[in-house]
């Protein structure tokens, strides 16, 4: 798949890094010295320039990316490109990340994906000072992580039993148009159902195949 990540900083940096073990990448940012940040190991592509420029999109490739990630540190700039890329582009995977949480809560509402990584770390500190029995394993581990499953096709009809994995994947939720469920082994998902569950970080690539994820 190809992709393009908007931002070089920290977190640019590391989805860039992540998402070209397997996938083309570009990464755009303005200054080029941010892109010292990607060593030692990247396999994309950088462009040098104004993210906003509809040129510089143009020869990033955003008129064919299968997705776009805007996460430099000023969240107006990632608004703008989030809302570049869906109504000039049509793109449907478009990541925003927004620090600002009024400005998050209103564009999750408008119906964008967007990343708060404050919230995320701010939300994991206060369980681990309440201490309310949750756990933050699957965030601070990197040994498992979610995966979500959209069902349709052979998938459709299928108990829950029958897409676990022993070891590998564990269903815990399905979430259907009324809301979500906590299903037992025996629940039967159903066409347009979202799948999510745990996996091992290792075994991804096999749980796909075995799934039939493309």
């Amino acid at each position: 798949m190809y992709f393009i990540v908007i931002g070089c900083g920290k977190v640019g940096s590391q989805l860039a890094r992540f998402l070209s073990e397997n996938h083309n990448v570009v990464v755009i940012d303005k200054n080029p010295a941010s892109f010292q940040a990607l060593q030692p190991v990247f396999n994309g592509i950088t462009i040098t320039g104004n993210c906003i420029n509809l040129d510089v999109l143009r020869d990033a490739g955003i008129e064919r990316c299968d997705g776009i990630a805007a996460v430099t540190s000023d969240d107006n700039v990632n608004i703008v490109v989030g809302q570049i890329a869906r109504k000039m582009f049509n793109i449907n995977k478009c990541i925003i990340r927004i620090v600002d949480p009024v400005k998050n809560e209103i564009y999750r509402k408008l119906g964008y994906d967007v990343i708060s990584g404050q919230r995320l770390i701010a939300a994991i500190i206060r369980d681990k000072l309440i201490e309310r029995g949750t756990t933050t394993y699957i965030v601070e581990s990197g040994e498992v992580t979610f995966l979500e499953i959209l069902i349709n096709g052979k998938k459709t009809g299928k108990r829950v039993s029958d897409l676990n994995i022993s070891g590998e994947f564990k269903v815990v939720i399905v979430v259907k148009p009324e809301g979500p469920v906590i299903p037992d082994d025996g629940y039967v998902v159903k066409e347009g159902d979202l799948v999510i569950g745990v996996a091992r970080m290792k075994s991804i690539q096999r749980i796909k195949k075995i799934l039939e994820i493309i």
